[in-house]
């Protein structure tokens, strides 16, 4: 980037690790592959299926 970063840039990235690291036990993961998969599960149910307060749930 060449400008300095704003916090407002962050917040949807800063937002999803922060629930991610609360409802994920990512440190059980043996492989990089094994958190892959994690990580990928994850997001797609943050993306379809998880309530979200903003959208009205």
């Amino acid at each position: 980037m060449s400008r300095r970063g704003n916090c407002l840039d962050n917040s949807p990235m800063e937002s999803f690790f922060g629930h991610f690291k609360d409802e994920i036990d990512y440190k059980e993961a043996e492989s990089l592959a094994e958190l892959e998969y994690m990580i990928d599960n994850y997001m797609e149910h943050y993306n379809n299926t998880r309530k979200q307060w903003t959208l009205k749930k």
